[in-house]
């Protein structure tokens, strides 16, 4: 009886832990910058976590992203100047669509 009970108790312990991680789903930051070629490096911050994106043609995306609010950072090339999108809302399983970002000279 004893053993039937820690059994049941071990099940039930993994299934809950199983559901909780199942519930936790990542979304995506997305967008673009022209011109693509004075684009160096894109990165989204909040707070103290900085992520790295790698850009095709202008376009880049940010998978696997937790939930909260990230400023997207746009580092140039010359004669470009660095641009920034702040307050970009991230929500569980959604992708944040941030749209263009025009680099100005």
């Amino acid at each position: 009886m004893k053993k039937a009970s820690l059994n049941l108790l071990a099940i039930t312990g993994l299934s809950i832990g199983l559901f909780a991680f199942a519930s936790i789903k990542e979304g995506a930051i997305q967008g673009t910058v022209s011109p693509a070629e004075g684009a160096r490096e894109v990165v989204a911050v909040a707070g103290a976590d900085t992520l790295r994106s790698q850009m095709s043609n202008g376009t880049f995306i940010f998978s696997n992203v937790k939930k909260g609010t990230y400023t997207i950072w746009v580092k140039a090339n010359a004669p470009y100047k660095d641009a920034a999108v702040e307050n970009v809302a991230v929500a569980d399983s959604a992708t944040t669509d941030v749209g263009e970002i025009k680099l100005l000279q």
